[in-house]
């Protein structure tokens, strides 16, 4: 199992995720995020398909503190029922730099 993870959530507009961002990367919990404005979500709540503007976020973050990001990522968000997927990086198809970066960024937070 790999010791890095993406975590995947969305956003009701870039603003609001970019706010969460700083957050989670001031409080150590990912080395980085990335806000990709723009989505369009096509979804089905409380038995009705919705359609709604929002903005991914994509949190890159070691395994160990995954957990966490997503707990405190939940707390932040102002939706009931926030998408907050974690997806398992592979290690051997990544650039060692990089994740030695990641690394470095999350064991070294306050």
């Amino acid at each position: 199992m790999s010791k890095y993870r993406w975590i995947y959530t969305t956003w009701p507009d870039a603003g609001l995720a970019k706010e969460a961002g700083q957050t989670l990367v001031e409080e150590g919990l990912c080395a980085c995020v990335n806000i990709l404005p723009g989505m369009t979500s096509v979804y089905r709540w409380q038995g009705a398909v919705e359609t709604a503007s929002e903005a991914v976020m994509i949190l890159k973050t070691s395994a160990a503190k995954a957990p966490l990001a997503i707990k405190r990522l939940v707390a932040l968000h102002p939706y009931d029922e926030p998408c907050a997927v974690g997806l398992e990086i592979d290690g051997a198809a990544s650039a060692p730099a990089f994740l030695a970066w990641m690394d470095a960024a999350v064991s070294n937070s306050a």
